[in-house]
């Protein structure tokens, strides 16, 4: 056995059964279909996948998922390693991951598998490579579709090399990996978000970790907040009520918010149903259109929907917060009637009482001079998604004490 691998000491170990895990990272998974990603049957090869977590801890644990597969997944080696934004592994980090005390699993389809614990102290913030080597033939890869890590498709079992081998190739969308859990050193709690592109974070810069909810964690650590972990479960085109892109957001609740280790704070942030059914529907609009079937939704179908989402999230122990939908006058997909009804759900929203508190991003978004649009400095040229200095706005609006 290569000696740069090391097993988990918690195998031999364990750690406390008092120590209580929480979700670091996340990424909500999607069915492999041509509005998420173009990846090809993977075989006899390495996924190398950088993730930067939120929270630390000193034991780690890796969530993989065959949900959306038609076949059965073989992973025939596991790895993580601390490393740089380019991928870069410290060498004397690496540890094997096994699954049941095992270096090798099958994982049904339609299943996820939860990793052994690793002995491995990873501080708040950091990134994490994670290995995983496929002997067979994956035709069908559970993935998510906005690709915001750093990846490489590496020929053979690369679980146990440092370095990238020249002939590792960029991977085009984030594979199999849905969730990092952590042991913290101290007691914390996860915020688990709800959402759509622009929780997602379309319009940030890609591998630079600038999303919102990025931004969120970098604050919460500054601030010494006992909660230290936010994981960002945006699907991009995704709704509440109707499946499109991803499930919709109401059917995969239970998976992606309320099964969330150490939940404390949930937040709900999808704005399409919205957007969707208000849309103009012509020569520019009908191929995108195209992708998100269903009727349309109205305004009393989008209160009960948050409702529903913030009783559930509740019965869980959970503090729940909704975001308010910002702008998106100047796109392709804006009509007065569509921004009327958005109007309409904030005012609810705001003024409602049925959350534990609002996220106002509407007014941090929106320009003084046309609250219909998103300021120019905020958006990334296309009026509906922020650009980096918007979803760091957003998260610089956010009250820290929230979560304490």
């Amino acid at each position: 056995m290569n000696s740069t691998l090391t097993t988990p000491a918690s195998l031999n170990h364990p750690a406390p059964a008092a120590a209580a895990w929480v979700r670091t990272w996340g990424a909500a998974p999607q069915a492999p279909d041509n509005s998420v990603s173009s990846l090809e049957p993977f075989e006899n090869a390495t996924l190398r996948q950088v993730v930067r977590i939120s929270g630390g801890g000193h034991h780690v644990r890796i969530r993989i998922s065959n949900e959306y597969a038609t076949a059965p997944l073989t992973v025939g080696a596991a790895s993580v390693a601390l490393a740089d934004a380019d991928g870069a592994i410290q060498d004397s980090s690496i540890r094997a991951i096994t699954f049941g005390r095992q270096s090798t699993v099958t994982v049904p389809a339609g299943a996820p598998a939860l990793s052994d614990p690793v002995d491995l102290s990873v501080p708040a913030l950091s990134r994490l490579a994670i290995g995983l080597y496929l002997p067979g033939r994956v035709d069908t890869a559970t993935c998510h579709g906005t690709f915001h890590t750093f990846g490489r498709l590496i020929p053979g079992d690369a679980t146990t090399r440092a370095a990238l081998p020249t002939e590792a190739a960029p991977l085009p969308a984030q594979a199999l990996i849905t969730a990092v859990e952590v042991q913290p050193d101290t007691p914390t709690r996860a915020i688990a978000v709800l959402g759509d592109s622009r929780v997602d974070g379309i319009g940030s810069t890609p591998g630079a970790d600038r999303r919102w909810t990025d931004r969120l964690a970098e604050r919460l650590h500054a601030h010494d907040s006992p909660t230290r972990c936010v994981v960002n479960q945006g699907i991009g085109g995704n709704r509440l009520l109707t499946d499109g892109i991803g499930t919709a957001a109401l059917a995969r609740f239970d998976r992606d918010i309320l099964a969330t280790p150490g939940l404390g704070h949930v937040v709900i942030a999808v704005g399409n149903d919205l957007v969707f059914s208000f849309a103009p529907r012509n020569e520019e609009t009908a191929a995108f259109l195209a992708m998100f079937p269903g009727e349309p939704v109205g305004v009393d179908d989008i209160i009960a929907a948050h409702l529903q989402a913030a009783a559930r999230a509740r019965a869980h122990g959970a503090k729940v917060y909704a975001a308010t939908i910002a702008p998106y006058g100047g796109s392709d997909l804006y009509t007065p009637e569509g921004d009327k009804a958005r109007e309409q759900i904030n005012d609810w929203i705001r003024t409602s009482g049925a959350f534990d508190a609002v996220l106002d991003f509407d007014a941090v978004w929106r320009d003084p001079a046309d609250p219909s649009r998103i300021h120019d400095d905020l958006h990334m040229g296309d009026h509906l998604h922020g650009n980096d200095a918007g979803y760091a706005a957003l998260a610089e609006s956010i009250d820290l004490s929230l979560f304490d």
